[in-house]
């Protein structure tokens, strides 16, 4: 090969090799590790904004082409409507003190809550009477509530307003107004109906 060939093909080459380190420091990274899909220059070849978009698809964990993407429902709870007066009748299904972790059937297996049907339903005129056992209604405190979840779809949010050590609560409980007295142990709580929800 004459000498001038050999200078000319030599220069080709150091150009190319200086041309493709440019292009992948303008990138934004280091060269390359040879038998990626980023050896060759990807910005000569016009696909480096493609490439960058899917390689960071993949970092965040987003789906594949072709994937569709469904937003996911989050539940919102139902709002608290306050109420005027009681509600009407329905047989109560579950007793929920959420304070204190509790959320229990009426006549379970293991009887863990019983409402007396020979009285009110919790949330109707009157006071209903709910007994229960391992309720730790000791450690309950004014102001938290008692939810009944009803067969009218319907749950009944009631606020304490005392607690007794005593299984009778001796606090004053106007007629006509929706109460729930919770028994279990050798503790009495009393509480006023303040609002109802929609069950799901």
């Amino acid at each position: 090969m004459p000498r001038a060939k050999w200078v000319v093909a030599s220069l080709t080459v150091a150009l190319l090799s200086t041309t493709v380190v440019v292009l992948q420091r303008t990138e934004g990274g280091t060269p390359a590790a040879a038998g990626t899909d980023d050896a060759l220059p990807s910005r000569a070849l016009g696909l480096s904004g493609h490439r960058r978009l899917v390689r960071e698809l993949e970092q965040s964990g987003a789906h594949g082409p072709g994937e569709v993407t469904r937003p996911r429902r989050v539940a919102a709870a139902e709002p608290l409507r306050t109420v005027s007066g009681p509600l009407r009748a329905a047989r109560p299904l579950r007793l929920r003190i959420p304070s204190l972790g509790v959320d229990v059937p009426f006549g379970g297996d293991r009887e863990e809550a019983a409402w007396d049907s020979g009285g009110p339903a919790p949330g109707a005129a009157g006071t209903a009477v709910v007994t229960g056992t391992g309720l730790r209604l000791g450690e309950l405190r004014r102001g938290r509530t008692i939810e009944i979840p009803r067969a009218d779809r319907r749950t009944a949010v009631f606020t304490v307003v005392g607690i007794s050590p005593g299984r009778v609560t001796e606090l004053d409980e106007p007629p006509g107004r929706a109460q729930l007295r919770v028994i279990g142990g050798e503790t009495a709580v009393l509480a006023r109906l303040t609002g109802h929800r929609s069950s799901s």
